[in-house]
């Protein structure tokens, strides 16, 4: 029988923060980091591995002569570098182009430290990897993964080793699920170098075998490094050896193309972790897509210290417990003040880079409006703001008008103060990537074809957008699409929820102990002419919510703005939409993409939306819900339940468990969603990004008043008529 060498990989995982705060991670870089270059002066034979940019730029930031000790114990091979990300990420959340500048960060402080970019990519404790990441990580030059979640009994792999693609048509990396643990905090043993050799294909002699202390840094001890010394050769047809990824990925370079292939996702880890703490979620994706916004705004290439410092403060915190939802409530106080503090700088940047634009804009006699569309992404949609008119009422004779004083349909709704004189208005927009719009108030001519007709049909419990969607408020409820008919209106429910923080050990959500919603009678808010809206207040266990549903002209969409005070303790609130007809095909948008994946009831990591093939006699029918503000749902043959919130106790491993005297349940405040439900009409996945992309993405905008006469008094102010071009932009997303 031919040895097997087992590569002992000596390593330190390190949660920069988790059960500690990142200052407490911050001393543990430096302590461990320093102990690791003791351990290797005093033995000459070791091999350290080591990844995350961001220890390096701490280390190099704080104690230039440890970062010294470092870089020549590189040199000479001795400290070895993998990973090259900026921190180990959660690998579902994060949005794909932010996941990119997650590695292109690490990629430039890799080469400025080292001048070197390692070509094994390493995320040992990430909780499931999407099926994008191959493409990314052979985009950046990683052609080798090392990775562990989900482990032997969460997912079914042809081995240990094998190449994985995420579709079958793309890219492929070699893959290495490690056994058991990264870690050996509890000692090495014999069991542990025999768990390295399972599951390996039988033409490969080689494996890894992960040792160290962990969570919270350390390394291997001096007594690990004297036992497997010890042991080198003390099992019959096993070699243990002091190596590192690349060796091994060497190693068995020859077999690689003979290794058995996995297509797809490798889910599920902690399926808790797709909706816990769902504020972090929130906060994080709002700031990926400002500071992308800041970037365009200034000029996609140009150099800005600011924006740079905040999408690193992004990317630390797409570290996985971080992200996940599984560090102390203390914990997330900080990551709470760092990610406001990357939205301020994005903020700051786009709204002094719009309005530098318009400094040089020539006077005009009417007050203006400008919009920036900051987005590599068209936006169609309606827009509400609030143009400043110093509490001048909205007269009816005024009008939007556009660049060639064209007539751009608006309605004046309800402010969000409860001044009466503030003047709040809903109109579509449409503007490619980059483009600047101008709009202008302006007083009605004769002629100009009076305000916009009533599009929208309204009743004290329904709603009809013309010929398009209906709601219904009624004892029957219900939606109503002209291509596909009668859906039921989706429901709240809650379900009781005992697992821990990271729900571990189960792929889906046992619907018990329900609740429903208990609804008050609709009030009719919105009356026309482009969009009509009800309100219902409802309550569920200790939990007040409001929905609000509203149609639009010219829109196939029915919208649903949710308002939820969220009071449980271990209850999950899922919002559920019954199907008409059984589900064909289900394609989820996830993390820089999309994926086709079974209506089986499992819970999924999703992005954005979901798109349907649903069963007919005849032709299949679309249908989609798009909602940017929900990061996991499941989905049986006629149903999909979107998960919304879970009460968990905080920073818990245990079921069932009882919560201590200080304890924490996570999402305990008020949350807003934001749902857009269609069907009957074509759909394609360009599309529905372009539509989550506008929300997350909302047009900037600025007001001028450059060149008006006089300003707004009191109703005394009346703008500049002009003749009107009385043609009505309206959107249609489809």
């Amino acid at each position: 029988m031919k040895t097997k060498t087992v590569h002992i990989i000596f390593n330190a995982h390190l949660d920069p923060i988790w059960l500690w705060s990142w200052r407490d991670g911050l001393d543990e870089v430096l302590n461990t980091s320093y102990y690791i270059c003791n351990l290797l002066d005093r033995h000459p034979d070791i091999i350290y591995n080591r990844g995350e940019a961001w220890v390096y730029e701490q280390i190099h930031r704080l104690d230039p002569a440890l970062f010294e000790r470092i870089r020549l114990h590189v040199k000479n091979g001795r400290w070895n570098l993998v990973g090259g990300w900026y921190i180990q990420p959660d690998c579902n959340l994060p949005s794909g182009f932010a996941i990119e500048r997650q590695i292109t960060v690490g990629k430039v402080l890799f080469g400025e430290y080292f001048n070197d970019w390692p070509k094994v990519a390493y995320n040992v404790d990430s909780f499931g990897h999407a099926a994008t990441l191959p493409l990314l990580m052979r985009k950046a030059g990683q052609p080798f993964y090392v990775m562990m979640r989900p482990q032997e009994q969460e997912l079914k792999l042809p081995g240990r080793l094998f190449r994985w693609r995420g579709y079958a048509d793309g890219p492929e990396v070699t893959t290495f699920r490690i056994a058991q643990s990264y870690t050996t905090a509890a000692g090495l043993d014999e069991a542990h170098i025999r768990a390295s050799l399972t599951e390996l294909p039988e033409t490969i002699h080689h494996t890894m075998c992960f040792v160290g202390i962990g969570d919270h840094g350390g390394g291997p001890t001096e007594s690990m490094i004297e036992w497997c010394r010890a042991h080198r050769e003390s099992f019959p047809g096993i070699r243990l050896e002091f190596s590192s990824p690349q060796r091994f990925f060497s190693a068995i370079a020859p077999e690689i193309p003979q290794l058995p292939l996995v297509v797809g996702e490798l889910q599920m880890h902690a399926v808790g972790c797709y909706s816990v703490h769902r504020p972090v979620k929130v906060a994080l994706r709002k700031a990926e897509h400002r500071l992308t916004q800041a970037e365009i705004a200034i000029g996609v290439g140009t150099k800005d210290g600011a924006l740079e410092a905040a999408w690193k403060r992004v990317c630390f915190h797409h570290f996985h417990d971080t992200l996940g939802g599984t560090c102390l409530p203390s914990a997330f106080q900080d990551v709470d003040t760092q990610l406001g503090q990357a939205l301020a700088a994005a903020d700051e940047t786009a709204a002094y880079a719009l309005r530098r634009r318009l400094v040089g804009l020539a006077e005009n006699p009417a007050q203006r409006i400008i919009l920036l569309n900051a987005s590599d992404h068209p936006f169609n949609d309606y827009v509400e703001m609030e143009p400043f008119l110093e509490w001048t009422p909205w007269k009816p004779s005024w009008r939007l008008v556009d660049e060639k004083d064209r007539l751009v349909a608006c309605q004046v709704m309800h402010p969000e103060s409860t001044d009466k004189l503030q003047v709040r208005l809903l109109f579509p927009v449409i503007a490619e990537p980059g483009e600047m719009k101008t709009l202008r108030i302006v007083q009605a001519s004769e002629g100009d074809g009076g305000p916009v007709q009533k599009l929208v049909s309204v009743g004290p419990s329904w709603l009809q957008a013309g010929n398009g969607p209906s709601v219904n408020l009624e004892a029957a409820s219900r939606l109503e699409f002209p291509q596909a008919g009668l859906f039921p209106l989706p429901r709240l429910a809650t379900y009781e929820d005992r697992t821990d923080t990271w729900s571990h050990g189960i792929d889906r959500y046992a619907r018990i102990s329900q609740q429903l919603v208990v609804w008050d009678e609709p009030q009719l808010v919105d009356q026309g002419p482009l969009m009509g809206s009800l309100i219902q207040n409802g309550k569920i266990g200790a939990s007040t919510m409001q929905a609000e549903w509203r149609v639009y002209h010219n829109q196939p969409w029915v919208e649903l703005l949710l308002r939820v005070f969220w009071a449980e303790r271990f209850r999950i609130l899922k919002l559920e939409w019954e199907l008409p007809l059984e589900i064909a095909e289900r394609e989820d948008g996830i993390m820089g993409g999309s994926l086709i994946r079974p209506a089986d009831g499992r819970e999924f990591p999703w992005r954005d939306w979901v798109r349907l093939r649903l069963k007919k006699p005849l032709d299949g029918l679309d249908a989609a819900v798009i909602c940017p503000d929900v990061f996991a749902l499941d989905a049986e043959p006629r149903r999909l339940g979107f998960t919304l919130l879970r009460s968990s106790v905080l920073a818990c491993q245990e079921t069932n468990a009882v919560p201590p005297a200080r304890g924490h349940f996570s999402d305990r405040g008020e949350h807003s969603f934001r749902f857009r439900f269609v069907a009957g009409v074509p759909l394609s996945n360009v599309n529905l990004d372009h539509v989550a992309c506008a929300w997350q993405r909302p047009l900037l905008s600025s007001e001028v008043t450059r060149g008006m006469k006089t300003r707004f008094l009191r109703g005394d102010y009346a703008p500049p008529e002009i003749p009107i071009l009385p043609t009505l932009k309206t959107s249609k997303n489809q």
